[in-house]
């Protein structure tokens, strides 16, 4: 059973970079009339799809892929020493943010790579950064 290692560092991080915050003397009022437009939910939906890259597991299962152009999840997680359990869940978030495509041929669920939508990924980030 794996032993989880608490991090105290982050907490007193945190602590830290609150001491650090910039303070502002100007009032808050709610009838302030805003010019900042942000679409928080894009903005959330957004961060998912990154997050669902931005993981070591994920990526190794999207290289898997890649190699092998289509495969099962059985495939997967006996390449790559999982539990079936762990290999399904982050499959289905790659799913949901639209990285892997699902096929199904007969009683197999294949996956494959949505280079289309990993191609919309990086040019978002290049704008987003450059």
């Amino acid at each position: 059973m794996p032993t989880f290692i608490r991090n105290e560092g982050v907490s007193s991080l945190l602590d830290e970079e609150a001491n650090f915050a910039p303070q502002s003397n100007i009032p808050f009022s709610n009838n302030i009339q805003s010019n900042l437009k942000i679409d928080y939910h894009s903005v959330k939906k957004a961060a998912l799809v990154l997050r669902a890259l931005n993981h070591k597991l994920r990526q190794q299962i999207l290289k898997l892929i890649e190699e092998v152009s289509k495969i099962t999840v059985t495939e997967i997680y006996v390449r790559l020493r999982l539990e079936q359990s762990v290999a399904s869940q982050h499959l289905a978030i790659l799913r949901k943010a639209g990285i892997v495509i699902t096929q199904r041929e007969g009683k197999f669920i294949y996956y494959t790579v949505n280079y289309k939508r990993i191609e919309e990924i990086n040019d978002f980030v290049k704008n987003l950064v450059g």
